[in-house]
């Protein structure tokens, strides 16, 4: 069996203004919108799904390290580092290959070059 990403569902109090940062930070274009429900924004063969959060759900944990990282090129990742200081976003730290940051959710999400086998 062959697999490969097909999306990842992000879910929030705020569609319109996680999306935002989504489209910001990495320059994704939407794909699908359910205004109110969803946005879906488009990554290289799979979706980005920013939905709205159910009554009574949980807020993500905050400190959580769980964590979804993105694969760019080291230019891809000094212009998210760039877009990141433009919007007064902080660095949740960084290594040599990966820098990590914090969505307007408090969700961890980093920008790798590292080169998968």
């Amino acid at each position: 069996m062959t697999l490969s990403l097909h999306h990842i569902a992000l879910r929030t109090r705020d569609v319109a203004g996680l999306a935002r940062f989504y489209r910001e930070v990495f320059a994704l274009t939407v794909a699908r919108e359910q205004p109110g429900y969803s946005v879906w924004l488009a990554l290289d063969g799979a979706v980005l799904m920013i939905e709205a959060r159910a009554p009574g759900e949980p807020d993500v944990p905050a400190g959580s390290m769980e964590l979804t990282a993105f694969r760019v090129t080291a230019e891809g990742r000094e212009r998210v580092r760039e877009t990141l200081r433009m919007m007064g976003v902080s660095l949740d730290g960084e290594t040599a290959y990966t820098t990590y940051f914090r969505d307007p959710d408090g969700r961890r999400v980093g920008v790798s070059t590292y080169a998968l086998p």
